[in-house]
């Protein structure tokens, strides 16, 4: 697959990670690991990681599948609120 010519505006990289961190969130309230939820989705761990990251775009079908096994609303996922922030234990 060819490069992107320019980088993404910040504002995509902004949302990117925000959808990262609702699909984080979502799974474990599933009580899933990124293993877990990539063996149902059909993608390898890393995947799911990078995608929590916002290091990379998930594909059309993969928001669906996610959003399926979460049984979450694909709208919800894509922009729903923002997750809650994290606690450090």
């Amino acid at each position: 697959m060819p490069l992107r010519r320019t980088a993404p505006p910040p504002w995509v990289i902004d949302r990117r990670r925000l959808l990262g961190q609702r699909i984080a969130h979502h799974r474990r309230t599933a009580g899933l690991s990124q293993e877990e939820l990539g063996d149902r989705i059909g993608v390898e761990r890393r995947t799911i990681q990078r995608y929590e990251a916002g290091s990379r775009d998930p594909r059309y079908t993969d928001l669906l599948l996610v959003a399926a096994v979460l049984d979450v609303d694909l709208a919800d996922l894509v922009r729903g609120e923002d997750p809650p922030a994290r606690v450090s234990p």
